[in-house]
């Protein structure tokens, strides 16, 4: 694990499930049928044990997600909103940090939690999904490199983010995006996954996400954010990393 850095970060990108939000969007459209298999795949994949593109098309063939069933995902997401979500989210922007949302997820799920803390939709990527004239399911992104193993690295390096760059994710998929940052975050606050907790070059145990401000704000930043409505939540990042 590094120290905790004195510089911070220009840009932080979070992960949506089981970062963003404390659910797993493809195991809430599971709900109706299928949930222990689909969340099995889900699990292996995360924890690095499956290629992503292995189970990817295979979830979505099972469940058959109708349009109806993807709203309401998203509106359990913001339902879901880790502890200091918004506020982490709203001091970044408020610090003038770059601020992007990257998922293996639905496009239509992550962008509404998207909305709500207030990310621009150009500012988020995530795996867009097909519907007919009825709502049924008819399909899914298949190009889309966040539906395979490696597909968040290129998405980041075509963003041609400032530096340094911070991600904040979960699961295998983000740190397999190493080498896209300067530096990964594995947030266990939700699901503690080992292999993750062990390749990042820091730990999140907390549910809270507070710790991201403290690690993204440089010695300038945490002097600007002690004078303002994001104070308390500084504080509270800082003492769950063991840094004041």
């Amino acid at each position: 694990m590094q120290p905790l850095p004195r510089r911070g970060f220009a840009t932080v990108v979070f992960d949506c499930d089981s970062t963003l939000v404390a659910i797993e969007g493809i195991d809430e459209l599971a709900r109706g049928g299928h949930a222990d298999a689909i969340r099995a795949l889900t699990d292996a994949a995360m924890a690095g044990e499956v290629a992503l593109e292995d189970v990817y098309a295979r979830r979505l063939d099972i469940i058959r997600p109708t349009r109806e069933q993807v709203e309401a995902v998203g509106r359990r997401y913001v339902e879901t909103l880790v502890p200091d979500a918004r506020a982490v989210v709203a001091a970044l922007r408020w610090l003038g940090k770059t601020v992007r949302i990257v998922s293996g997820g639905l496009r239509p799920p992550v962008e509404h939690v998207a909305r709500e803390l207030g990310v621009p939709a150009g500012e988020v990527a995530a795996v867009g999904i097909d519907f007919d004239d009825g709502g049924a399911y008819a399909g899914f992104e298949t190009a889309s490199p966040l539906a395979r193993s490696g597909g968040k690295e290129g998405v980041i390096r075509a963003w041609n983010l400032p530096r340094p760059a911070l991600l904040v994710g979960d699961g295998a998929t983000d740190l397999e995006a190493r080498p896209a940052v300067d530096a990964v975050a594995a947030y266990m606050g939700v699901v503690w996954r080992p292999a993750v907790a062990e390749g990042a070059d820091f730990l999140l145990r907390d549910a809270s996400l507070a710790p991201v401000l403290a690690l993204a704000a440089s010695e300038e930043d945490r002097a600007r954010l002690r004078a303002s409505p994001w104070a308390d939540v500084l504080a509270r990042g800082e003492a769950a990393l063991g840094g004041g």
